[in-house]
């Protein structure tokens, strides 16, 4: 990827915002409010003026297959997509990089996140790192629960019902039992 940039996209639950660098997607951000909530947002987890452009291909891809996820079209699998993740703290980039091989329907509770990155007593950082994540949902921090099976945390707007519902696109059902409606 040339230079960097960032555009707000349309989804199926509202304004998303992508950015990008050279070294690949910077950051996601999951609708706010209003559009101009969402790009605020985006540049503010960037730390760094960076300009609105359109994107090139490999983010315009990126961005297809965002908003078919956020339908429920596709699986949300996204591990494919390159992350520029160097401006953050090596126990973040490690973090994200387990969230990422969660696969989709799945969950961790934070504790089993932390355990297997040699510590459950880091559990706490662990759901802090989640709730800075700069890459959800390509980062599904949405797949990491509580103990006890509990939603935690979830920093994008609608909080824990965000997050019950892009498991529920994604086919996760607590417990593995259907709801009343399926």
């Amino acid at each position: 990827m040339d230079g960097c940039g960032h555009a707000l996209f349309e989804t199926a639950v509202g304004t998303c915002g992508i950015a990008w660098g050279p070294a690949g997607i910077t950051a996601v951000q999951l609708p706010e409010p209003t559009a101009e909530g969402t790009r605020l947002r985006l540049l503010r987890n960037l730390g760094q003026a960076v300009p609105e452009a359109d994107p090139p291909p490999l983010v315009q891809a990126a961005i297809a297959e965002l908003q078919a996820t956020l339908r429920g079209e596709q699986p949300a699998d996204l591990r494919h997509l390159m992350l520029d993740m160097s401006r953050l703290s090596p126990f973040h980039q490690r973090v994200y990089q387990r969230t990422r091989a969660i696969p989709p329907g799945q969950v961790l509770t934070y504790g089993e996140l932390a355990a297997e990155l040699g510590d459950k007593s880091l559990a706490r950082a662990v759901g802090q790192a989640m709730g800075a994540n700069p890459f959800a949902p390509v980062v599904p921090c949405h797949r990491v629960l509580a103990a006890g099976g509990r939603p935690g945390g979830f920093s994008a707007t609608g909080g824990a019902v965000t997050k019950w519902r892009m498991l529920e696109i994604e086919g996760y059902r607590p417990g593995g039992s259907p709801s009343l409606f399926d």
